[in-house]
């Protein structure tokens, strides 16, 4: 059986793997890159539009990116970082469209305000310092703060519409955000990737086999679920890039740097309206407040989203507990995960999160009216037979060794990378795709870094982002330069 050689093989055929395989195109042409997918179609797991638990993470409303701290102040350190990350996402996919590689902006991305609403005495005033400190920042210089009746009924008619108006609430906005539909985005970058030379997608494909050969390259089997057939691929470099899918990849690699890792599933669901009189009602992301034990993906939002060109209205997620690692994957998934490096790290976890367990199997049990019921603390006019419920996506935590022996959650994304540069996997969920180009120019500096020093990829790089190498949150006239030509490009300009 003949072995196909290859520069690349990357591993899913999501958002990540997408980004990573056309930033090595654009850096390097004559790169042999092949994609191998499990699906008969790209983008179909956790990069799908229904799947995500929320588009365009940028900071601007999600409340869980600034904790409040034990004394009382806000920390607003991670709403800088990813607000910057996506900034650099923002660069990457103008770069694209100006090429031509992406079509009309508008096909993936859309303006859409994010905003923050919260009642109560206590959190309007944790509100109002979160605001406080985030506007004095210039990444969240155009943040507004409002607690008038009036302003909010314009800023979100369906939410305050019938509200008790004994009842104190408040909600800043960001007119600049945006939804992302990353499943088009994904489909039109691999679209584009087929047209080049040396790239080649396999779909139906998952992976059999991974193992390092002792030259250093990579021997990976796949084994078309159609007809049958095993090809074996060999690689200098392997991205695993399949979301819940990569753990359990990273652990056949069986590099030094898997060890102790391991991974907590978490399913979700969406009541989902797409009656066109209530929809064309709302026209933002509306974040609330987590409610107590939830885990950070579950923070409540009433959402816009525009997915395969459609407009919708979707509220959630509403988590669950699962031992699947993808939405199409097995039962068994959890169990086949544990290994003698992870089990301690696994049993500490469980035992710690006893109440986040407890959470979950409740969100598994709610009726449909007492989701709707969740639903009209942010709709309060919302009738049950307006929704429905729609599946989203598995998403897999991160249960990282930590020194004591013990595990420790992660909510968020980590790059694993093998020591020699010659494989790497992106673990976690949120906010995952929002911050897919940063994440990748991780990757790259990382595994291709010698080739990243020449003055030829740093120049590629330079134009494809204009900030690579320079920092968006210390250098306010940087962050002006390059948001003024993305809100352009990408048609994300507020004029209200």
């Amino acid at each position: 059986m003949a072995v196909r050689q290859a520069d690349v093989v990357l591993v899913g055929g999501g958002v990540m793997s997408a980004t990573l395989g056309m930033m090595l195109r654009q850096l390097d042409p004559s790169l042999d890159i092949v994609m191998v997918e499990r699906l008969d179609h790209v983008a179909h797991e956790s990069t799908d539009g229904w799947n995500n638990a929320g588009t365009g993470h940028a900071g601007y409303c999600e409340l869980n990116y600034t904790p409040e701290t034990e004394d009382g102040d806000v920390s607003i350190d991670r709403a800088l970082q990813i607000n910057a990350s996506f900034e650099v996402s923002l660069q990457f996919w103008s770069y694209l469209v100006e090429q031509g590689i992406l079509p009309e902006p508008e096909s993936f991305i859309n303006r859409t305000p994010h905003q923050s609403f919260v009642w109560g005495e206590k959190n309007v005033e944790y509100l109002r310092r979160r605001h406080e400190k985030l506007s004095a920042h210039h990444l969240f210089r155009e943040m507004q703060f409002t607690e008038s009746p009036r302003e909010l009924e314009e800023w979100m008619p369906l939410v305050v519409q019938n509200r008790d108006p004994m009842e104190r609430v408040a909600a800043t906005r960001v007119n600049h955000g945006a939804d992302v539909d990353f499943g088009s985005l994904t489909r039109n970058m691999v679209e584009f990737l087929e047209t080049t030379p040396n790239f080649e997608l396999m779909l139906n494909s998952p992976v059999h086999y991974l193992a390092q050969r002792d030259n250093g390259r990579w021997k990976v089997r796949v084994k078309n679920q159609l007809s049958g057939e095993v090809q074996k691929l060999e690689a200098g470099f392997v991205f695993l890039g399949a979301g819940g899918g990569a753990l359990p990849m990273l652990q056949k690699s069986n590099i030094q740097e898997s060890k102790g890792y391991g991974g907590f599933p978490v399913s979700g669901q969406w009541l989902v309206c797409q009656k066109p009189e209530i929809v064309k009602q709302h026209n933002s992301k509306v974040y609330g407040k987590a409610p107590m034990g939830a885990p950070p993906m579950s923070v409540p939002h009433l959402d816009t989203r525009i997915i395969n060109g459609e407009p919708a209205l979707l509220f959630g997620p509403f988590a669950g507990f699962t031992t699947r690692f993808l939405k199409q994957g097995s039962v068994f998934d959890l169990f086949g995960s544990v290994r003698s490096t992870n089990l301690r790290p696994m049993l500490s976890v469980s035992r710690t999160n006893m109440d986040l367990t407890r959470y979950l199997i409740g969100e598994v049990f709610q009726s449909h009216s007492e989701r709707v019921a969740s639903l009209r603390n942010y709709f309060p006019d919302a009738r049950e037979e307006d929704w429905r419920l729609q599946n989203a996506g598995q998403r897999v935590q991160i249960i990282k060794k930590s020194k004591d022996g013990r595990g420790k959650l992660e909510f968020g994304t980590e790059i694993v990378a093998a020591g020699d540069g010659s494989l790497a996997a992106l673990l976690g969920a949120s906010p995952g795709a929002s911050t897919a180009v940063h994440a990748m120019i991780d990757v790259i500096q990382r595994c291709f870094g010698q080739r990243m020093q020449s003055p030829e990829w740093q120049e590629r790089m330079k134009t494809m982002v204009d900030s690579y190498g320079q920092s968006l949150v210390d250098d306010e006239q940087l962050l002006n330069k390059v948001r003024e030509r993305t809100l352009e490009t990408l048609k994300l300009q507020s004029y209200s």
